[in-house]
Parts: C-alpha cells; structure tokens; sequence
C-alpha cells in the first residue's frame, strides 16, 4: 500500500468501500448482498453502507423526475 502512495486501509475497510459505492450507484441491495456474502440485507445497508455526500441530491433528483 505505502509503495502504491496510498492509504493505510485493511482489507475490510475495502468491503465498507464497495457496499457504499454500490449503493451508492443504486446497485440492488440484494445483489451487494450477496456480493458480500451477507446473510441479510439489513447487515449490508444498516453495517457496511455509508452516507455519502451529494446521496441525497440524487434522490430528490429521482423524486423531481417522478411528479414531473
């Protein structure tokens, strides 16, 4: 990691990382379950995910494009 210039990161952090991002992008939730080898969606949205900035923007945009 130190010889690429990038952050000291585990493993797992990687996995947090790819369920936010995933959801993020509105991969199904069901799908980055498995992805992950989770036993329940609620461990992948509730644990893994993370609020990103600018998540919020892309939801009132879908709700705009709905009533419009």
């Amino acid at each position: 990691m130190r010889r690429a210039g990038l952050p000291d990161l585990r493993s797992h952090d990687l996995r947090h990382t790819c369920a936010t991002l995933n959801v993020k992008e509105w991969v199904h939730a069901k799908f980055v379950q498995e992805l992950l080898g989770h036993a329940t969606r609620a461990i992948t949205l509730d644990t893994y995910s993370h609020i990103l900035p600018g998540m919020g923007d892309q939801t009132a945009t879908a709700i705009e494009g709905l009533l419009a």
